[in-house]
């Protein structure tokens, strides 16, 4: 029995043997390889945890497990928002706008910012001596026919209804009537000719008011004769036009 277990694969001596090579002595402490290659690869993300802990420290950065940085409260930029970045490019500079956001394209000027009156430069070599005795007026252009009647239409209805002759008067003043000044009883009174009887002792009144301030006496003799001229045409709207 002793000689068969001479003859066994392995005895005890070859079996410590065999555990010695796969086992490592550090610090008098027999530890297996395979506990080593763990410590070292936990050894290793701890270094990596601590570089990227102390390079991204007061950024708001944070790190995983895994060592990855995650950004909190940062969202991911686009390529085209880096075109519209207003920062420098070469790194330098506080990343304040240009100019302080003023001088671009449609700006006048800083928010606030207040102008003074630019004085004239005599030494100006486009400075010209009748610039300053220039005077500067509103030129209204008269209306014509179509435009007057398109213009005073509106005007005279509404005066239908609130029954003010001043509220006409200036409305009036504002336009250059022109040589139609006659024309403007015409229309009154061809307006009227369609309306009811409240509206025509409305027009008598607003040509007495409007004579003398916007048409003159003779305008408003040139405007009957023109409205008896037409009468036979006001008959076709208004076939009482002649008694009223």
């Amino acid at each position: 029995e002793l000689e068969n277990l001479n003859d066994a694969p392995f005895s005890g001596d070859e079996e410590n043997g065999v555990s010695d090579e796969r086992k490592t002595e550090i610090n008098g402490n027999w530890i297996p390889a395979t506990s080593i290659t763990e410590a070292k690869i936990n050894a290793k993300a701890k270094r990596r945890l601590r570089k990227n802990s102390s390079r991204d420290s007061g950024r708001g950065d944070s790190v995983s497990e895994n060592g990855d940085s995650l950004k909190i409260g940062v969202v991911p930029t686009s390529p085209k928002g880096k075109l519209l970045d207003r920062r420098s490019r070469s790194g330098k500079g506080r990343g304040l706008p240009k100019k302080g956001g003023a001088g671009g394209k449609g700006v006048w000027g800083t928010p606030g910012q207040v102008y003074d009156v630019e004085e004239v430069d005599i030494k100006d070599p486009n400075y010209d001596d009748d610039q300053e005795n220039c005077i500067y007026e509103t030129v209204v252009l008269p209306l014509d026919e179509r435009a007057f009647e398109k213009t005073l239409t509106p005007i005279i209805q509404e005066y239908f209804e609130h029954g003010d002759t001043n509220e006409v008067s200036e409305m009036l003043k504002n336009l250059n009537l022109g040589e139609m000044k006659y024309s403007v009883p015409v229309l009154a009174v061809s307006l009227a000719l369609e309306g009811k009887a409240s509206h025509r002792e409305m027009t008598s009144k607003l040509i007495s008011d409007l004579c003398g301030t916007v048409v003159s006496k003779t305008d408003v003799e040139k405007s009957f004769d023109r409205l008896l001229k037409e009468l036979p045409e006001l008959v076709l709207d208004s076939p009482r036009a002649p008694q009223v």
